[in-house]
Formats: structure tokens, sequence, C-alpha cells
């Protein structure tokens, strides 16, 4: 199956689908909107990130099915010497098809994005919860070098 994937930038068509991708996790039920219809702040969001050239909401498709989703930033910084970072976010494969390395396939063209557009840092963050997503994560050669923290308004 991975041979025959692709990725793409994401649609506002496409917006539906991955709020459902977001859903399909015990963490996220608790924070996604599971209405039948998009809400107004989904959308707004959206847009946001469609019209700023540092996103990149990447939507992963078998054919014509979106199989998986991630949010790619772009964030120059003074750090490093001026090195640019790349985050990871909101990284999600669909349930039926976990286990068959989209994932992994998924990560490592999120990386390829961020060295085609000068990123020399890779970060993400995973809930501490989410052990196996750890697991994941540094099988893929991340370190977990920092202690993340959130502060939500």
């Amino acid at each position: 199956m991975l041979e025959k994937l692709t990725h793409r930038q994401a649609t506002i068509n496409d917006l539906r689908t991955i709020i459902n991708l977001l859903l399909e996790d015990d963490l996220s039920q608790k924070r996604e909107s599971k209405k039948p219809e998009l809400e107004q702040a989904y959308i707004d969001a959206f847009r946001r990130i469609d019209t700023n050239a540092n996103q990149y909401l990447m939507v992963v498709e078998n054919g014509s099915e979106i199989v998986g989703t991630c949010h790619l930033t772009i964030m120059p910084s003074l750090t490093f010497t001026g090195q640019t970072r790349m985050q990871i976010e909101a990284v999600r494969v669909l349930e039926k098809y976990r286990g068959q390395r989209i994932g992994e396939w998924m990560i490592r063209e999120a990386i390829r994005y961020g060295i085609a557009n000068g990123a020399t840092i890779i970060q993400l963050t995973t809930n501490k919860k989410r052990t196996a997503a750890k697991a994941f994560y540094e099988k893929l050669g991340f370190e977990a070098s920092h202690e993340g923290m959130k502060l939500y308004l």
C-alpha cells in the first residue's frame, strides 16, 4: 500500500474528514466537536492555516481515500544561530489502516517537506498519555529532549 500513497495540501472540502480523523482518538473525543455540521471555529481556523505560507495541512491519500493527516508549521527562529524549525502537530492515521506503516511514511514525507523548506530542526509534541505514540516517534529518531508546557486560556 505504501507505494500508492500520496500527500497534498488539504482543501476546505477535506475538513470534515480531518475532524473525523481527530475524533478517532480517546483524548480528542473530549475536546473536539462531534456535531454533524462543521463548527464555524473549524472553518475559520482552516482559512487561517490555508492562507499562511508557513502552514501545510497535509492529507495522505490512498487513491481517493484520505487515510492520514498532519499539520506542519515552518517557524523561522533566532535560536541555534537563526535556524528554521518545523513543528509537526495533529498526526492521525485512519483507524482501519493503523499498523501498516502509513504513519511512518507520513512523518518521513513531513521531514522531507521540512528540509525542502529550510528546516534544520523538526519538533513535535505528544500527550504523555500516548505512550505508544512516544515509542513510535522515538523509533523514527525523535528524542524526548524537553518538557512541554501549555497554558490553556
